[in-house]
């Protein structure tokens, strides 16, 4: 979750999230906007689940 998604995407690319280093470099495939944080944290969760990542790998792979 961000309001800077360039600068978030940057910060992964860039090596600075300890989380995410090793997976580089990141490709955008999907952008979502939610009304709130609550709203936004229940997306984030599902989009990590195994059903969010696999409908993620299918918009990847059209």
């Amino acid at each position: 979750m961000t309001t800077d998604l360039e600068a978030r995407i940057a910060r992964h690319n860039s090596g600075r999230e300890k989380t995410t280093k090793p997976y580089r470099p990141f490709e955008l495939i999907f952008t979502e906007r939610c009304g709130n944080w609550a709203e936004g944290r229940k997306r984030e969760k599902y989009w990590k689940s195994g059903v969010g990542k696999q409908q993620l790998r299918k918009l990847k792979n059209n």
